[in-house]
């Protein structure tokens, strides 16, 4: 695969614009005949991310989210951009998992997850938008 054309989506930062929002990243994945275990993980991340995005990065509400997903050179790359709040997801240690659940800080295991399933994470905040891209290989 070479270098395909990224195509963004942008919707308001609300929990019932998550189907709308996989739908256009699934829709792209299934366009490049996405093996279905990539295809699950992207998505599972995709929701992890635009979930923390729609319940976090507003306090006052009416903002927005940025999806940004390319398909090119045998991976997928999806980033998310928002205007809320500046948060680096990645800069958070990693939770404790051989900790049981009562003993464990709450938060923290999603962006594990998301971290765990991805081959490559990298936080921006740049133009007071947070940029927040994932890359998994095909």
């Amino acid at each position: 695969m070479s270098e395909a054309e990224e195509r963004v989506l942008r919707v308001p930062a609300e929990l019932d614009r998550l189907s709308e929002v996989l739908d256009f990243v699934n829709g792209l994945l299934e366009e490049h005949e996405c093996p279905m275990r990539a295809q699950m993980l992207i998505e599972v991340s995709l929701e992890e991310l635009f979930v923390n995005i729609a319940r976090y990065a507003y306090p006052e509400g009416g903002g927005w989210a940025e999806i940004r997903a390319a398909v090119a050179d045998g991976a997928a790359s999806v980033t998310l951009v928002d205007a809320g709040i500046p948060y680096d997801p990645l800069a958070k240690p990693d939770p404790d998992v051989t900790l049981s659940a009562e003993e464990r800080e709450i938060g923290g295991l999603g962006i594990y997850m998301v971290k765990q399933k991805m081959d490559e994470m990298h936080y921006e905040y740049r133009d007071g938008q947070n940029m927040l891209t994932f890359r998994k290989k095909l």
